[in-house]
């Protein structure tokens, strides 16, 4: 087996080398995830606007595929809440939910976000999900967990609730209909909710999700609750789904791809991140180029079984993981218990009260709200708070694809801002040292007459070429007159001709008010583009130097010679002080500048 075949199909590493002692831990974890997933599949697909037996289809084949071609040995793939509200967003835009033309438009959403995730796999583009960053998504996920949870509120309530992404319409919608609640539907409802939430804190490996499904089907069942307005699943279809095409329809297509694009990145935001919080536990790698793999043939076959999109989820990712999981036969073993229910288990979900499935997604959801990042960026990053906070309320005010579309805007608008006005600073020497720092954090660092030290922690490009010479500018008017001004160039990874271009107009004008310029720390792509430029030739090979304080030093010896020149009338310096070589005349204190490195 050859290494690239290895990495492309990452089970035949896992299933070559798996150990016996493995097997109890995949075992159990198959068995807990599957009891967990069969309420959960079938409460998120009604989530999605669809049949709940889609839920279970989706649990099947792209649990097994992604097993397959996945890198992370933990993560539970299937329908998540999150996922199944984007479906039900744009599906809904262009069909009725629950309607056959909502289903096979669900169903073909799988497969585009398949090819989506797949040819961004093969193409090695997971550096694309960056444009989401950690703020913008805990701000959308927060949103979105408030707007599927008070949707639900029409089957825990049992009343009928026109659909809406917006809380306020909800909200008014149910206090309109107060006086048409059914009291047995809400007791079921809130009932499940308290009973999920006890049995999650006393013990967090239990199905809770198994208990109230099995408790509410029996509550309907013996006390022939359906009959007094308790509204259920009702007939599930047996057996396993057959091979069928999707349904391809060239207006549909363009309709669903601003959604099945969002499905993709958010979808593999939220799986990526989960993956690799578990893989850092138990110490080894994903790929998150194989992820996209993995999870773009996971959606790909799924919509061949009428599977609609399916990623890793959080919970059930923790849950695998506390069980014992330790190889992806885990998720082979939960797809396998998943097919036997649907061919022989189908029967007891008829009475299965929709009340307690939406209590399972009210509860799952809810612990999406993001509390703890609020107070994390508060105090560690303000300006993250914001992206947070701008993309939630955008969420919120304005829809699910507006308010995601707003939050990657304002990150994007955000990097312009910092990149276009950089970190800036002046340097000072501190005392007994020749390390330079930031004088406004460091008030001890000295700085010398007539010398202004500059350090600019941005790459230098077109965007902020004003902002550096206005920086200059500034400086020259707060310290000048100057003899020299020093730039510590260590944290400028990149310059582009127009800064290149910036930096030939500044040299000039220095030069022609015989003031020096040095750098200092250049790195070599810097260096290159320099040269290319000729601004080395410009400004010659000893205003390079290695360290701040060598550049500090010869632009010293310079401040010197300027001032013994005014008082002899007879002293004479060249516009660039030499480094290593004594000065014309005599030598300022004995100080000499150290030589200028080759760079």
């Amino acid at each position: 087996m050859t290494p690239a075949l290895s990495k492309r199909i990452p089970s035949l590493e896992w299933i070559r080398n798996y150990r016996r002692e493995d097997l109890s831990g995949d075992l159990t974890a198959g068995l807990t995830v599957a009891v967990m997933l069969i309420p959960q599949g079938m409460a998120y697909a009604l989530l999605a606007g669809l049949p709940p037996i889609i839920g279970l289809y989706a649990s099947i084949i792209p649990l097994a595929i992604y097993a397959l071609f996945g890198t992370s040995r933990q993560l539970a793939v299937g329908p998540v809440a999150m996922v199944s509200l984007l479906v039900a967003t744009g599906v809904g835009a262009i069909a009725q939910p629950g309607s056959s033309e909502f289903i096979a438009y669900a169903i073909l959403i799988s497969l585009m976000v398949g090819v989506i995730q797949l040819a961004m796999g093969v193409f090695r583009l997971g550096f694309l999900v960056n444009f989401l960053s950690h703020p913008v998504v805990s701000g959308f996920t927060s949103a979105a967990a408030l707007i599927i949870g008070f949707s639900q509120l029409k089957h825990l309530m049992g009343v009928d609730l026109q659909r809406s992404h917006h809380i306020h319409s909800i909200i008014w919608q149910a206090l309109e209909k107060l006086g048409e609640i059914n009291p047995l539907t809400l007791a079921i409802g809130l009932g499940s909710v308290v009973l999920l939430m006890v049995l999650k804190r006393l013990k967090k490996t239990f199905p809770a999700a198994l208990a109230v499904v099995t408790l509410g089907t029996l509550a309907v069942w013996l006390l022939g609750l359906s009959e007094k307005g308790v509204a259920i699943v009702g007939a599930v279809p047996a057996g396993l789904p057959g091979p069928t095409l999707p349904m391809l329809d060239a207006k549909a297509l363009m309709a669903l791809f601003p959604m099945a694009l969002t499905i993709s990145f958010v979808g593999f935001m939220e799986s990526i991140s989960v993956a690799k919080a578990v893989a850092r536990r138990h110490r080894y790698e994903v790929d998150a180029n194989q992820e996209l793999t993995g999870l773009g043939l996971a959606n790909i076959a799924g919509s061949f079984f009428s599977a609609y999109p399916v990623t890793g989820g959080f919970s059930r990712t923790a849950i695998n993981d506390q069980a014992g999981a330790r190889t992806p036969l885990a998720s082979l073993i939960t797809a396998g218990v998943i097919a036997l229910a649907l061919l022989f288990l189908t029967p007891v979900f008829y009475y299965l009260p929709k009340a307690v499935l939406a209590a399972i997604i009210m509860v799952a959801v809810f612990g999406l709200v993001d509390i703890a990042e609020v107070k994390h960026l508060w105090r560690v990053k303000r300006s993250d708070l914001a992206l947070l906070l701008i993309t939630f309320v955008a969420t919120l005010s304005l829809g699910i694809e507006q308010g995601i579309l707003a939050g990657v805007g304002a990150s994007l608008l955000w990097f312009v801002v910092r990149t276009t006005r950089p970190h800036a600073v002046l340097l000072g020497r501190l005392p007994g040292t020749e390390i330079y720092r930031d004088v406004l954090t460091h008030p001890e660092a000295k700085t010398l007459d007539g010398v202004v030290a500059l350090r600019v922690d941005a790459q230098f490009y077109f965007g902020n070429v004003n902002f550096l010479k206005d920086t200059l500018r500034r400086l020259e008017a707060e310290h000048g007159p100057l003899s020299a001004v020093v730039v510590d160039a260590s944290s400028i990874n990149q310059l582009d001709s127009s800064a290149a271009g910036a930096i030939e107009e500044i040299t000039e004008d220095y030069q022609d008010r015989g003031i020096n310029l040095f750098f200092a720390g250049v790195k070599e792509p810097v260096m290159h583009v320099m040269r290319r430029a000729h601004l080395r030739d410009k400004l010659g090979d000893d205003a390079f130097f290695m360290r701040v304080h060598d550049a500090m030093e010869a632009a010293h010896i310079g401040v010197l010679s300027r001032a013994r020149a005014g008082s002899s009338g007879a002293y004479v310096v060249s516009s660039t002080v030499r480094g290593g070589q004594d000065l014309t005349g005599q030598q300022a204190h004995g100080l000499r500048a150290a030589p200028a490195p080759t760079l």
